[in-house]
């Protein structure tokens, strides 16, 4: 499950973190526009919901670009513009590499500096704050905690948004039996968990799937952050997912409305993200997503190689 703090809209407003909602600033909400809809073709409509499935659970009425445009999102600033990775309680190797090249990846999707904090203990999490699931028997952190009273009160002043990595399994309080993340529309903090994502240390297969996974989480989670809603246009990274077998039918990438959203708010040029995205799948096996990255590029006119110059969409 992914659990947002659910607000009027109108309510999403930083202090310093909201920038001019121009549409025609720099002509690039029409340009974004415009790469919408040259990338719309490759994109799947959002079927029907399965039983069980978010959409069939939670009625969501979506949101366009442009009015997220209008919306007046939380964005980065010039003086508020890192992710920070807060990595919380103890991890295997293979985890600890899962959460470096999810680090990695972040900045590329969201052309952001991502710098990595100090781990913190288990034990910073009190018993208040902690159950054994009453069926399952696992032990389960508190998300509202961690973002509360963790996370919140210490974000550094740069910070656009800091996410706590864990490898215990999260739950969000009376009503929920998990969640995979949890991220707060307007505090920029988030939460969340490798526990439901596999064993990364059973294999180069498990691996690639433990990565996919928990990149498929915090690229979500983020993108909370930045005020965006589920997206139910298309098959896209921001879909809400009640499972872990729907999560796992998500794409890492993001639909076209999405991608103009985070191009959008944080300046990063689709063409420049796409080929960062590229290199970054190829390196580490996720042939998917790579294959999706280069027809992308195809797509918009360009090669999947990077020239010595690239030109920016809309030059």
């Amino acid at each position: 499950m992914c659990r947002v703090w659910w607000m009027p809209i109108a309510l999403v407003l930083i202090g310093g973190t909201i920038m001019a909602q121009d549409e025609s600033r720099d002509g690039r909400a029409d340009a974004l526009r415009r790469t919408m809809g040259q990338l719309e073709p490759l994109h799947k409509p959002l079927g029907p919901p399965r039983p069980g499935d978010w959409l069939a659970v939670h009625r969501e009425p979506g949101q366009s670009f442009d009015q997220y445009i209008r919306s007046r999102p939380t964005v980065p600033t010039s003086r508020r513009r890192v992710i920070y990775i807060q990595p919380l309680g103890d991890f295997s190797d293979g985890q600890r590499r899962v959460v470096a090249l999810t680090a990695e990846l972040t900045e590329d999707y969201f052309d952001l500096p991502t710098r990595m904090l100090e781990s913190l203990p288990l034990s910073v999490i009190p018993a208040r704050a902690r159950r054994v699931h009453p069926v399952w028997k696992v032990d389960q952190v508190l998300t509202t905690y961690v973002l509360d009273e963790l996370l919140r009160p210490k974000l550094p002043d740069d910070a656009f948004a800091c996410i706590a990595f864990t490898a215990s399994d999260l739950w969000p309080g009376r009503g929920w039996n998990f969640v995979f993340g949890q991220a707060s529309l307007r505090e920029r903090v988030g939460v969340w968990s490798l526990f439901r994502n596999g064993d990364p240390d059973a294999g180069d297969d498990e691996f690639r799937a433990c990565l996919r996974r928990t990149a498929k989480t915090g690229v979500h989670e983020l993108g909370h952050m930045f005020s965006i809603l589920h997206c139910v246009a298309f098959e896209c990274g921001m879909n809400g997912s009640n499972s872990e077998a729907e999560k796992d039918r998500r794409p890492l990438w993001l639909g076209p409305q999405c991608l103009a959203k985070v191009c959008w708010a944080t300046g990063a040029d689709p063409v420049r993200r796409y080929r960062r995205l590229l290199a970054f799948c190829d390196a580490h096996g996720l042939e998917e997503e790579a294959d999706f990255y280069r027809r992308s590029l195809a797509a918009l006119g360009h090669p999947a190689t990077l020239p010595a110059t690239a030109p920016a969409i809309g030059d």
